[in-house]
């Protein structure tokens, strides 16, 4: 029997990694084994994937020898960063360029990055629709991984840009959901107006990414995106009131109010809510539905995820979660 290709996957216990890697562990066709890179190779979500089937190693991203000794012998290599860990955007870009150099360097056949826009191509530094944000950047989560994209570009590997969505995840894990206002009434609360944005489930990208390395030279040195739907606040509202039987409303603040809310990274946020709005032709056009249900015919709608989550996100609906 020929021995399966590795998939060597950064960020395994993170949201995206642990996404793809449950995605090759389930393939019914067994075409890639799985390596798991992490920091920690003793923590709990790194011992429930080697429990799963996946092999773990350590790496840690400011080391870039040590990323290319978890690359050695891998076949393929998917790479994300974590902004919201350090909230250093030049940190995500010398993560980028060591993941870069050390796919060169241990023969990467073919490297995933998972990126955004740099929105400094839509709203130059100069202009003041939205505030300049540590000096060089108008959306820094999105404005690093932008940037980075030439490491991948300039490495010599076959590359594929994975322009990624909204996770609905972050409705559960990241303080997005309905919180309850001081009427007492539910709101999701997001500036984006009445456009459209573009979301999927993490299960979903973990699902396309697979289909990616599935379809080999396909989509080597291109730039794709993905999304599960494009939907207005008001229609996620909808979908969570449908699904939870409770009345939930769409809370349209301005992005210069919600750039004042009391957490970490919510000026970073407000401007990313304001790009999403004001190019929101743009943002949903680089995301394909049609594209991404052709990669992965099993993709989930917001309803669809909803309802499989059910469970996690009561307590949140039921007021247990977070208030705004």
């Amino acid at each position: 029997m020929e021995k399966r290709k590795i998939i060597a996957v950064v960020g395994a216990t993170g949201a995206q990694g642990g996404g793809l890697i449950r995605a090759i562990l389930k393939d019914g066709k067994k075409e890639f084994a799985v390596r798991a890179i992490t920091r920690d190779v003793k923590s709990k979500k790194a011992q429930v994937l080697k429990e799963l089937g996946a092999e773990v190693v350590m790496a840690n991203l400011d080391d870039k020898d040590s990323i290319v000794k978890a690359f050695k012998g891998a076949y393929g290599a998917y790479c994300v960063t974590f902004f919201w860990e350090h909230f250093s955007p030049e940190k995500e870009m010398e993560h980028a360029k060591n993941m870069a150099m050390a796919a060169k360097e241990a023969g990467i056949k073919h490297a995933i990055w998972s990126t955004l826009e740099d929105t400094r191509k839509w709203i130059p530094l100069s202009d003041n629709r939205m505030p300049t944000l540590m000096g060089d950047y108008k959306v820094p989560h999105f404005d690093a991984k932008g940037a980075s994209n030439t490491f991948f570009e300039q490495s010599g590997v076959p590359y594929t840009l994975l322009l990624t969505s909204f996770y609905w995840d972050n409705f559960i894990y990241f303080g997005s959901g309905p919180a309850q206002g001081m009427d007492g009434k539910l709101w999701i609360t997001m500036p984006i107006g009445s456009a459209k944005l573009p979301g999927i489930a993490v299960e979903d990208i973990g699902k396309s990414a697979l289909e990616i390395f599935k379809a080999g030279k396909k989509y080597q040195n291109k730039t794709v995106g993905i999304s599960g739907e494009h939907l207005t606040g008001k229609q996620m509202a909808a979908a969570f009131t449908k699904t939870f039987g409770v009345d939930i409303a769409y809370n349209a603040i301005p992005a210069s109010e919600y750039r004042k809310l009391d957490f970490p990274g919510a000026d970073d946020l407000g401007n990313m809510f304001q790009f999403n709005n004001e190019f929101e032709d743009d943002f949903c056009k680089a995301r394909d539905v049609k594209f991404t249900k052709e990669l992965n015919p099993q993709l989930m709608s917001l309803e669809n995820w909803l309802s499989k989550n059910k469970r996690k996100l009561e307590p949140i609906i039921s007021g247990e979660g977070a208030t705004a």
